[in-house]
């Protein structure tokens, strides 16, 4: 079963801030691969990093 990208950055985004709900968290476990979820999480917590570094820059200039 293929997720929607959508279904998949919001979920996983959700899931980020820790407000997931119970429904969309039972939906994301019935999935036949957590690997989509994992690198999502990767790429999110990326462009967290960078965007905090450009906003300190920002800041600090």
């Amino acid at each position: 079963m293929l997720i929607k990208f959508w279904q998949l950055f919001s979920s996983t985004f959700a899931a980020f801030l820790g407000v997931q709900s119970e429904q969309n968290r039972q939906r994301d476990f019935q999935t036949s691969s957590p690997l989509p979820f994992i690198i999502m999480g990767i790429i999110l917590a990326i462009v967290f990093v960078i965007s905090l570094l450009f906003i300190v820059q920002q800041v600090l200039s």
